[in-house]
């Protein structure tokens, strides 16, 4: 058995796995490729049965989400390190050469992440991680590569090896003993943000996170829950909050939690504006169902905050809506 293992987390995604699975096979000799299959009712069992029955597939019960269907099927197999990659994801040659080589470099690197490009146009970042991520004061996440809808062309200016905040779950290097030593993702996220809470908690045990520019991938995005998707506007909000109230510290806990409301419900107002009477009503039902969660929020405050003090020191939302900062070198630049 290998050191690493390729997870591919699959929900009804058979067209994504024959389309991107042999490429993954192909392309990464040094690692074992498992599949983790969320109680899918289309025909990927079958299809991976009939044409890759070397790979080790992982049912799950039910559908648990991205952060449970990943907890229940890690906890089966014992690898030093995972990456965690979306069935939507096409690799290139050598691509897990760089992070295993950083990642044996530095024992107090707990996750790497690739240079993310868009697999549909592709000489630009791709929205889910771009070139490593950030969070801003308020908790509004941000990436090398990506601010809000703004895309970078990838024009190698983001080619340096560097410390980021979060690395994306749509491929996550992360040392197995460090996941499971902090409780692996939080599984009442279901989906969305759940890498970052992770990543939040990684730099609250003093781990590092970086970004490995030498290793590229191609995703194609939203391939499971589509970004229009009211559904995916409740999640990111009631996620976002509930993973600032676990890991602020307690000065900052009111104030920084008070001003996102606010301005979370700019933001509702915005998308009825707009017409989008859905999403305007996802971010009330967001709001009240993580009222809901503080009991149990409360409960996963550890103590350790750590990871507040790398939160970037500005309103990336003042920078970008009100000063007209589109990039990150703009938005970061002395």
């Amino acid at each position: 058995m290998k050191d690493t293992a390729v997870v591919i987390l699959n929900y009804n995604g058979a067209g994504f796995l024959e389309q991107f699975l042999p490429n993954v096979i192909k392309n990464s000799p040094e690692a074992d490729v498992i599949v983790i299959d969320n109680a899918s009712s289309d025909h990927s069992l079958g299809f991976l049965r009939d044409n890759f029955p070397q790979i080790q597939v992982i049912c799950n019960k039910d559908n648990y989400g991205f952060a449970g269907g990943y907890n229940y099927g890690l906890a089966q197999i014992s690898y030093e390190n995972f990456v965690l990659l979306n069935s939507d994801v096409e690799v290139t040659h050598n691509w897990l050469v760089p992070i295993l080589k950083r990642a044996a470099e530095n024992p107090n690197l707990a996750a790497i992440q690739p240079k993310i490009l868009d697999f549909n146009k592709r000489d630009h970042f791709e929205y889910a991680g771009a070139a490593g991520g950030f969070l801003d004061k308020f908790g509004y996440a941000f990436c090398k590569g990506r601010v809000f809808d703004t895309l970078e062309r990838d024009l190698n200016q983001y080619q340096q090896p560097t410390d980021i905040f979060w690395a994306t779950g749509a491929c996550f290097f992360v040392k197995s003993k460090v996941f499971k030593d902090l409780g692996g993702f939080d599984e009442r996220f279901f989906a969305h943000m759940e890498e970052i809470d992770l990543c939040w908690r990684i730099h609250n045990a003093a781990f590092s996170i970086q970004y490995e520019p030498n290793s590229v991938v191609f995703h194609v995005g939203g391939g499971t829950l589509n970004k229009a998707n009211p559904f995916k506007t409740y999640l990111n909000f009631r996620n976002n909050l509930a993973m600032l109230y676990k890991n602020l510290p307690k000065h900052k806990l009111f104030p920084i939690i008070f001003a996102r409301l606010i301005l979370d419900g700019i933001s509702s107002l915005k998308f009825l504006k707009d017409g989008n009477v859905k999403d305007f009503f996802a971010v009330a039902k967001a709001h009240f169902s993580f009222y809901g969660m503080l009991p149990y929020l409360t409960k996963k405050r550890n103590g350790s905050y750590g990871g507040y003090q790398k939160l970037s020191n500005f309103s990336i939302v003042w920078r970008y809506f009100a000063k007209k900062q589109k990039t990150y070198t703009e938005i970061c630049s002395k």
